[in-house]
């Protein structure tokens, strides 16, 4: 197996566990932490809007290469072994049928708000300036 066909495995599985946090999310016997966490993973990756935007030199692909791996890693090892694999044969299932990812307004929302209140802070603080 080549690099190429080790980074779409890769991708693939970080894919498939994207999806396996959205099943987990909805789940009654995730914990709250790894519901929160996982909720909020899930909000950011299937967002069409970035924490960092991608037109930005080098670190507009930052969190879409190295942040959102890591805490889709970080989310699912917080999730109990039992809720994993009914989650990932769920999300499994669902990419079978569907083909593609499921979208989130409300991470998109989420995003939105997170950098208006970014701006906000950076103009009270140099209005007080």
């Amino acid at each position: 197996m080549n690099t190429s066909d080790k980074l779409k495995a890769w991708a693939k599985r970080i894919k498939r566990d994207g999806v396996t946090l959205w099943f987990a999310g909805r789940n009654p016997r995730t914990p709250w932490y790894a519901k929160a966490l996982g909720i909020f993973v899930v909000a950011y990756a299937l967002s069409p809007v970035d924490l960092i935007p991608d037109f930005i030199p080098v670190f507009g692909y930052l969190d879409d290469v190295l942040l959102l791996p890591c805490l889709i890693w970080f989310a699912i090892k917080l999730l109990p072994a039992t809720v994993l694999s009914e989650c990932r044969e769920q999300a499994d299932e669902w990419m079978r049928v569907q083909g593609a990812k499921p979208s989130s307004t409300i991470g998109a929302v989420v995003i939105v708000a997170l950098w208006l209140a970014i701006a906000a802070a950076i103009w009270y603080w140099l209005a007080r300036r």
